[in-house]
């Protein structure tokens, strides 16, 4: 049993407001870093193809307990998600950022 409402999901997009952000700015991108590839990193990943984003997943800048779990989380985004999800080093990412 969950103890606070925040336990029960770990999306970007549920009660956060950063699809309408996105919306707001005109983003069409979302660069998706943090701490669980398999967990918040994967729900923002899905969060933005279920609303029509493109995603850039860093991954040099996610990290997993398990290197085999992370590269297997790394080749579904490219082979499931390709026309959606591209998986980019945080050199490429810095290389062609824009303002």
């Amino acid at each position: 049993m969950f103890s606070e409402k925040a336990d029960r999901h770990t999306s970007s997009w549920i009660g956060t407001g950063l699809g309408a952000g996105l919306q707001a700015r005109g983003n069409d991108t979302l660069v998706v870093t943090g701490g669980e590839t398999d967990l918040c990193g994967l729900s923002a990943v899905l969060g933005a193809v279920d609303c029509g984003y493109r995603a850039a997943v860093v991954a040099d800048a996610l990290c997993i307990s398990s290197d085999l779990a992370h590269q297997a989380l790394l080749t579904l985004h490219r082979s499931r998600y390709g026309r959606q999800v591209e998986t980019v080093t945080t050199g490429t990412v810095l290389e062609n950022w824009t303002r």
